[in-house]
């Protein structure tokens, strides 16, 4: 892929609704718990919020928030642009750890699911 290309498909990315979260959803759901989605009162507008247990999930995509598990082949460092790429998953990782501090916190439990968990 050419650099415009490669542009394209970064911004065609969505944060919502893709296939590793309706995995998760659609388990979650098929188990008996019901869930409200991305709640904008708390930090991070978690995948789902489990309200009256207090606690909440995140299905992180692996590239996006830099799986730390040696064997996830999904979290690859990108071989271009070093300068832009490292900074910005840098700043995604620490974000999600204030973020997961201020949940718990505020009293809620917090589970992050991995896109490469979903697979399996």
């Amino acid at each position: 892929m050419d650099a415009e290309q490669r542009s394209a498909n970064m911004r065609a990315i969505c944060s919502k609704g893709m296939k590793p979260e309706m995995i998760v959803r659609q388990l979650v759901h098929s188990m008996g718990y019901r869930y409200r989605l991305h709640r904008k009162d708390l930090p991070a507008k978690p995948d789902l919020v489990f309200g009256p247990r207090r606690k909440v999930t995140f299905v992180n995509g692996c590239f996006w928030h830099q799986h730390g598990d040696p064997a996830c082949k999904l979290a690859h460092a990108p071989k271009s642009r070093l300068d832009y790429w490292q900074p910005k998953l840098s700043r995604n990782q620490e974000r999600d750890a204030v973020n997961q501090a201020e949940l718990e916190s505020r009293g809620w439990k917090v589970l992050t699911i991995w896109e490469c968990e979903t697979r399996r």
